[in-house]
């Protein structure tokens, strides 16, 4: 089988279940214990990181010759920003993590599956029919695909009403989001289970009423990067001072609250309502000149450069090390 390392991340009350999403043809809730990781790359290892800190047993399942040992690295580096976060629950221990890179070994047993392999949907469509095929019925099985529709990789399976969106942020042991959609054949009673069962190892699982591709974080993350893009392409300012523009500015408000709260508190007194009254037209001429960059390979390399210039001398792990610290405060800070 071909390598299935991922190519890539407390809560309100969830809205009603969406329409048109099946009956169960088993809504036995038995408890999660066991959960394996199907897919063992940056995502798959962050999942189970979560998992084993929670306190349950992780198998994990990838054949790649390295995928072993890279898991345990990244696991063991992940540990330390669990605990600080308080996510480290009594008796749990990274080294209760387990290997098996036979897929259906690896599945015996198990009351969770969450997948990882790489975002293709044919690939993921053979291997969501191989899981299906030796799974009891009633074993969720979640996809953290960033974009796929659930209705189409569940279409050759014999319990498609198991199946379900889980896309994580990166990196999933940290950022709290997970998006939770179901396909065409999707039971309620799976989308209600994934949903409890995310939110009891921390996350904050939101629903989608319908399939998009993207989802929806993805798709916003997209379009405001589509714009940035447009931005250096016309060259308004430097990539370092584009991000600058996020990252020093409305970021830190997105830290808080998502667009439609922002401006509504940016309504005053009159919320969102005085907002669209009074600023509602020059936001729509913002929107009427938005670009839409075609990407060619010269803008490509301009923006691999500024990206170069503003990350300086650090590499990709120290950014990374840079962001897990800065992510790890901001929770903390977010959390009190």
């Amino acid at each position: 089988m071909s390598s299935l390392a991922s190519s890539s991340s407390a809560s309100s009350n969830p809205p009603s279940s969406p329409s048109g999403l099946h009956g169960s043809a088993s809504s036995t809730a038995l408890p999660i214990r066991r959960v394996a990781i199907v897919g063992a790359g940056t995502i798959g290892a962050s999942w189970a990181a979560l998992f084993l800190a929670h306190g349950l047993e992780v198998v994990v399942s990838d054949p790649s010759p390295h995928a072993e040992a890279q898991t345990i690295a990244r696991v063991q580096a992940a540990w330390p920003v669990l605990a600080e976060l308080g996510h480290v629950r009594s008796g749990a221990t990274a080294d209760a993590l387990r290997f098996e890179p036979d897929l259906e070994k690896a599945l015996t047993g198990v009351d969770f599956v969450q997948e990882n392999a790489p975002e293709r949907e044919d690939f993921k469509t053979d291997l969501f029919a191989r899981i299906d095929a030796v799974l009891p019925p009633h074993v969720i099985v979640a996809s953290s695909s960033s974009g796929l529709i659930m209705s189409r990789l569940q279409s050759r399976c014999r319990h498609p009403h198991r199946f379900v969106i889980g896309h994580p942020f990166n990196p999933p042991h940290l950022i709290p989001l997970v998006e939770v959609v179901g396909g065409d054949q999707t039971s309620a009673d799976t989308m209600d289970r994934a949903i409890d069962f995310y939110r009891s190892m921390g996350k904050y699982p939101i629903r989608l009423n319908k399939e998009v591709p993207g989802h929806i974080a993805n798709r916003l993350q997209a379009a405001l990067w589509r714009e940035a893009i447009h931005l250096a392409a016309e060259n308004v300012a430097s990539v370092a001072d584009i991000d600058a523009a996020v990252s020093q500015g409305p970021g830190l408000r997105w830290a808080l609250f998502g667009p439609h709260m922002t401006f509504n508190l940016g309504g005053g007194e009159g919320g969102l309502a005085h907002f669209m009254h009074h600023l509602l037209g020059p936001v729509q001429t913002w929107w009427d000149d938005l670009g839409a960059p075609e990407v060619t390979p010269l803008l490509q390399q301009r923006l691999i450069e500024g990206v170069s210039a503003e990350a300086g001398h650090r590499n990709i792990a120290d950014l990374v090390e840079t962001r897990d610290a800065q992510l790890t405060a901001l929770i903390k800070v977010l959390h009190r």
